[in-house]
């Protein structure tokens, strides 16, 4: 093999764990998003409280 092309070779490989690493990193992150939808309960004092959380669950009222 030549110089150049043991040179190529290795960029490429440094490349393919670069690449690897990153998108390992981003699949992670991706799977610990939650996104909750923008509903509104109305608390018997007439505030509201939206949902939050990993389960989206509405949070307690503030009198409660």
């Amino acid at each position: 093999m030549r110089n150049s092309q043991k040179n190529l070779l290795i960029i490429f490989l440094i490349c393919l764990i670069i690449f690897g690493f990153w998108g390992w990193r981003y699949s992670r992150i991706k799977n610990h998003l939650t996104v909750c939808t923008k509903e509104a309960k109305i608390c018997p004092d007439g505030s509201t409280v939206g949902r939050e959380g990993p389960n989206c669950e509405f949070a307690p009222c503030p009198n409660q």
